[in-house]
């Protein structure tokens, strides 16, 4: 996988680092009291011990330690977190854009010495129970994680980790198909012409069909000019085929070594076994050496400079005539002093982040663009930080103004510096991120320390985040303009400024699809006519490797029985406060309180029902009550940590075509803030909705980040599509979340004036903020729910004047209790569409991508019906055993599979070269699991894999909320459990041939990509 370019805004969600407790006083027995008893100048099976720290912050102890032998540097992070991660990272610094760090990342994980089956790594995502297991390369460095709960799985996956990275086999079989390769169109027809294959060839084909992704790696390329960050780490398309087999293996040798190695564990098992297994399977094979791989600095430039580059159009732009970016970024200091890196992370914060901020007041408000660049803010992610700042959407004749708007505000900072409550504001997102607990602990802790540690930091000092925040009061105290003064070095007199703009251009996709013809045609006038036999037969000999049945034994693998029987409950009580049903949930949440509120929509009139994601959007953004939205925004950075609302379509987990329809209100806050809710009563009795100058800013910016997400989840946007005309659930989630949402968006954004939608949303407000029509649920420590409950009962009265009768729109409503035994508690409110008559529709949406998004989406049963755990289960299986192998392995796609969902099963494919093929390959993994030719092994695993998903962690924040939003129960989950446990051989071919057949299914089909002629000439098809 390649991680996109970091933003300051990213960064900052690193900060949310809490993971669970598993008690709510840490016991004597803790796994981070244990570690304290280490102590420095311990020796541990060949490592020795460099530090203990205790870090109270977090929950946890830090060990640093060092290899003997190796030098290879490990960090434990011990803590009382059942999630352990693992990962290991190695520093990769390329000095060519042929991908080889990304390439390499993904030939390492195709089998290694002790597992030498093709591709371990994907084969045991369906032997294990983990929680997480991916791969990253960054601009300089490449990572391998994986988390699990279970101890006998992170062995497993630990050796499988330890041997793909240190000892992998690296054959040319496996460098051809995930990197690049020359091979005939058609493998098996010698005449077919010769194309460019590859996994990562195509992946980074998609990846540069994203424009926001161009823009961030020409940015990181020509502010850095000098070392490896002027080349593309993860490949240039044109560039991949110029790398050899040799040079990938080289490349493995000198930068794959322990002694240019960190590891870091994370959890509550023992740091012993961890070192143990390490240097008894890998590390002792190693002597030390000099792996010389540190970036040097970047050496300064004496004045600032310009750069202009091009991009494709963007069909779905808020304004076609307004597609330029333009930003200014400024090449800071070193990423390992952890204060100037807080300091200025910070200091990016109080510039960019909220309508309180100057550059959002100077850039965003005068709506010269649609929204900032979206390389934005501080970017710790290089060896030496930056920070940008710009627009996108702006005319090509504004970016002078720009760029003197820019050098204004800076300035104008200088000279003004910030309000002191907006310091606190900051300082108190910063509290409640490290409050918040995730269920992904351990992965943000390796992904915030990766950066600094890759170039010799201390990853400890960067734990002890409020020693930073101590620090930075203490030096605002001393000398009162320190962040002015921060200002004026780091912009007003840094020299190293790079000024980059970029503009579509209509002949962009044309020229890329000509350069890669012409590459093409230089690597084809080289081969002789042996070479193209050649190439012929490596063709069949890997089309003949990807199709044969392996024997994965020697890989490790979990047993079904491995697998808890039951689920553990969790208790919620229901009550009810002004007349509205509420649940609570007693949790350790760590001195927060969750609040959420469903509203239910069945009020609301049909026409009304594409404006709901943008009244969500900006119903906690324009002001309420006595506050502008200037003053909202301050107050609810102050006492919460974040208020939002967002449309829900939940499919009834009984019934096929009933479901519910609403929005969910969200917030938390410290304990001591709970007049949070003084805020959403302002909301509800009286948001400014009539300020068509912000409701216009919001708007473009919605506009802007929706048209940008197409080229990045352009599967989900394909299921969504082709979901749309099986069930009433699907054709909403269209008109809440699909391509409809985004060209109404952007003909919102297209209105010269905005007073119909002013006119519109306090109509979409008065059907939604009703306590009629609602229920709530509060997730707080015991010692906090009564105190949370009075304030609750306070909002509810507040807001009971809201109460207004409507028309009931859809006839068909029923009421369904969350708690069967329980019918005084919250309800959901159901929609049956009775009438409702699915049908086949197969839509090709043309997009300026040189890759396709595809998806099949078939009719299929509730998550109560006796075959959905089939169904489920069969998803899996179809995915590991057939899907991968065709459309990834044979097709050349990132990825491609099936889940099940919402009474829909769905197959997809992500960046993909191929479409009618694929659209083949759906079909032909059905015939194959009614042809019965798979194992129990193939079923078990298939099952293991669906229990991963079904077991994941889930936060204290977020227990009871399946019951609270889907009416799910504890006891449905245990049945849906016991159901899976029992499905046979005889169940899955049942399912297919009861469900999927050609004949028996009813399907949507939906494509997303670059002109096609077989498509748009079949006449069954409707062209977007």
């Amino acid at each position: 996988m390649f991680r996109k370019t970091t933003t300051a805004l990213q960064k900052l969600r690193y900060l949310r680092l809490n993971g669970q407790q598993r008690d709510w006083k840490l016991k004597s027995t803790s796994a981070k009291e244990r570690a304290l008893q280490f102590h420095p100048g311990q020796r541990l099976h060949g490592f020795t011990v460099k530090e203990v720290v205790a870090v109270p912050d977090l929950f946890l102890t830090a060990v640093k330690l060092t290899h003997d032998k190796t030098g290879a540097q490990y960090l434990h992070a011990a803590r009382d977190d059942s999630n352990n991660l693992f990962s290991v990272q190695f520093r990769t610094t390329p000095t060519d854009s042929t991908g080889v760090p990304h390439i390499l990342e993904h030939t390492v994980l195709c089998g290694s010495a002790r597992y030498p089956c093709r591709d371990p790594f994907f084969k045991m995502l369906s032997r294990s129970l983990s929680t997480f297991m991916n791969a990253f390369t960054a601009s300089d460095y490449t990572m391998y994680p994986f988390s699990t709960q279970n101890g006998k799985d992170f062995q497993n996956l630990l050796s499988v980790y330890l041997d793909a990275v240190f000892f992998p086999c690296l054959r040319e079989q496996d460098f051809r198909q995930e990197g690049w390769r020359l091979e005939n169109e058609n493998p098996s027809d010698p005449n077919s012409p010769l194309v460019f294959k590859g996994v990562v060839f195509n992946e980074m084909k998609g990846a540069f069909s994203d424009n926001e992704q161009v823009y961030a790696q020409h940015l990181q390329n020509k502010l850095h000019p000098d070392h490896t960050y002027s080349v593309v780490s993860a490949g240039e398309p044109l560039a991949i085929p110029d790398l050899t087999w040799e040079q990938l293996k080289q490349f493995h040798a000198t930068h794959y070594h322990p002694s240019n190695a960190r590891f870091f564990t994370y959890g509550d098992l023992p740091l012993e076994q961890h070192l143990k297994q390490i240097e008894e399977e890998a590390l002792s094979r190693f002597e030390c050496i000099a792996p010389n791989t540190e970036v040097p600095a970047q050496p300064r430039w004496s004045r600032p400079r310009e750069e202009q580059v091009t991009c494709s159009p963007d069909p779905l732009a808020p304004d076609q005539t307004r597609q330029t970016t333009l930003c200014m970024s400024y090449l800071l200091g070193d990423i390992t002093d952890t204060f100037e890196g807080f300091t200025l992370s910070l200091l990016s914060s109080l510039m960019i982040s909220g309508p309180n901020s100057p550059f959002y007041k100077a850039l965003i408000e005068p709506k010269i663009g649609t929204d900032f660049s979206s390389v934005v803010g501080y970017d710790g992610s290089t060896k030496e930080a930056s920070f940008s700042i710009g627009l996108q959407g702006i005319a090509e004749e504004d970016a002078e103004r720009v760029k003197q708007l820019i050098s204004q505000t800076i300035d104008d900072v200088i000279e003004n510096g910030f309000d002191e409550e907006q310091i606190e504001t900051l300082l108190h997102k910063i509290e409640v991120q490290m409050k918040h607990q995730s269920t992904n602990f351990g992965l943000s802790l390796a992904s915030y320390i990766a950066s600094s540690w890759n170039h010799d930091g201390d990853p400890v000092e960067l734990l002890q985040i409020n020693a930073s925040v101590s620090e930075f009061r203490r030096a605002l105290k001393e000398n009162p303009r320190f962040l002015q003064e921060t200002v004026r070095h780091y912009f007003k007199e840094n020299t190293h400024r790079l000024t980059l703009s970029m503009s579509p251009d209509e002949a962009y996709m044309e020229k890329q699809l000509k350069a890669e013809e012409e590459k093409l045609q230089r690597k084809l006038r080289c081969l002789s006519e042996a070479d193209r036999k050649e190439i012929h037969g490596k063709g069949l000999e890997l089309l003949a490797a990807q199709s044969r049945t392996e024997d994965a034994s020697c890989l490790p693998a979990l047993q079904v029985s491995d697998v808890a029987p039951t689920i553990p409950i969790t208790p919620v009580q229901m009550s009810s406060a002004g007349g509205v049903p509420v649940q609570y949930c007693e949790q350790a949440t760590n001195g927060l309180v969750y609040f959420r509120a469903m509203c239910s929509l069945n009020t609301l009139p049909e026409n009304l029902r594409p404006y709901v994601p943008l009244f969500c959007s900006v119903i906690t953004k324009m002001g309420c009550g006595a506050l502008d939205y200037r003053q909202q925004a301050q107050q609810m950075e102050l006492r919460t940590g974040g208020m939002s609302a967002s449309p829900q379509v939940i499919p009834d987990s009984t019934q096929l075509d009933t479901f519910e329809q609403g929005i969910l209100l969200s917030s938390s806050s410290l304990e001591r803030n709970l007049p949070m809710f003084q805020l959403w009563s302002d909301i509800f009795n009286s948001p400014r909705l009539e300020d068509e100058e912000r409701l216009r800013v919001l708007v473009m910016m919605a506009a802007q980040e929706l048209a940008n997400g197409i080229s990045y989840s352009g599967d989900l946007y394909a299921m969504t599509r082709a979901g749309r005309h099986l069930t009433p659930s699907g054709d909403l989630q269209e008109v809440f979340g699909g391509i409809e949402q985004v060209k109404f968006v952007k003909r919102v954004a297209e209105m010269s004036d905005l007073n119909q939608v002013i006119r519109t949303l306090p109509r979409v407000k008065m059907h939604l903020v009703n306590p009629d029509n609602m229920r709530c649920a509060v997730n707080a420590t015991p010692e906090k729910v009564s105190e949370a409950a009075a304030q609750l009962e306070n909002f509810l009265k507040a807001v009971s004047g809201n109460r207004k009768h409507h028309k009931t729109v859809h006839k068909n409503i029923s009421e369904k209790p969350l708690d069967p035994l329980n019918e005084s508690g919250p309800t959901r409110k159901l929609i049956s569409e009775l009438n409702f008559h699915p049908c086949q529709m197969k839509t090709f949406f043309r997009m300026p991508f040189p890759v396709n998004f595809i998806s099949k989406s078939v009719r299929t049963v509730p998550f109560c019906h006796q075959d959905h755990a089939s169904l489920r289960v069969l998803a899996r299986m179809m995915t590991a055993k057939y899907l991968h192998r065709e459309i990834r392995e044979k097709g050349g796609a990132y990825g491609g599979g099936a889940r099940i969902g919402g009474g829909l099963f769905s197959f997809y494919s992500y960046r993909d070269p191929n479409s009618v093929q694929t659209l083949s390959a759906f079909g032909e993994s059905v015939n194959w699991v009614k042809s019965g030719e798979f194992t129990q092994q193939d079923i078990d695993e298939a099952k293991l894999s669906v229990f991963s998903a079904v077991d994941s962690p889930v936060a204290p924040a977020d227990k009871g909320m399946s019951r609270f939003l889907s009416g799910v129960t504890d006891e449905m989950k245990q049945q849906h459990r016991e159901e899976l446990f029992a499905v046979t051989h005889k169940n899955l071919v049942e399912a297919a041939e009861r469900y999927l057949s050609v004949g028996q299914q009813t399907c949507g089909v939906a494509v997303l990509g670059p002109e096609n002629e077989e498509i748009q000439k079949d006449p069954s098809w409707i062209i977007k």
